[in-house]
C-alpha cells in the first residue's frame, strides 16, 4: 500500500516562499513518476508540476519559473519549492503518484498566501 504523507504548508505573505515535502512510502519509489496538484477554494484540483521516475518534469504555465519540483530517491521524498507566492496560489497542495494505474494521493497541506 502506497502511503504519501505532505508537510511544509502555512501562511505566508505575497513574493515568499516555501517548501513543501512528499515522504512516499510503500511501493518502488525510484521509478515511479510522482507530482503536485492543488485545489483552491471553489476550483476543480489541477496539476502544478510532476517528475517521471528519470526526471523528466512538466510544470503548469502558472507556475513556471517560480515552483521547481526536487526528488531524493533515496529518501524516497519528492518536494515543491514554491519562490514569488502570490495570493492566487492559496490551495491545499497534494501529493500524487500512480502504480498499476492507481492513483494514491496525500491528505494535503494547506498553503495560504496572505499579508
Amino acid at each position: 500500500q502506497v502511503q504519501l504523507v505532505e508537510s511544509g504548508g502555512g501562511l505566508v505573505q505575497p513574493g515568499g516562499s516555501l517548501r513543501l515535502s512528499c515522504a512516499a512510502s510503500g511501493g518502488s519509489f525510484r521509478l515511479a513518476a510522482m507530482g503536485w496538484y492543488r485545489q483552491a477554494p471553489g476550483k476543480e484540483r489541477e496539476m502544478v508540476a510532476t517528475i517521471t521516475g528519470d526526471g523528466n518534469i512538466i510544470y503548469a504555465d502558472s507556475v513556471k519559473g517560480r515552483f521547481t519540483i526536487p526528488r531524493d530517491n533515496v529518501k524516497s521524498m519528492v518536494a515543491l519549492q514554491i519562490n514569488s507566492l502570490r495570493p492566487a496560489d492559496t490551495a491545499v497542495y497534494y501529493c500524487n503518484t500512480n502504480r498499476l494505474q492507481l492513483p494514491f494521493w496525500g491528505r494535503g497541506t494547506q498553503v495560504t498566501v496572505s499579508s
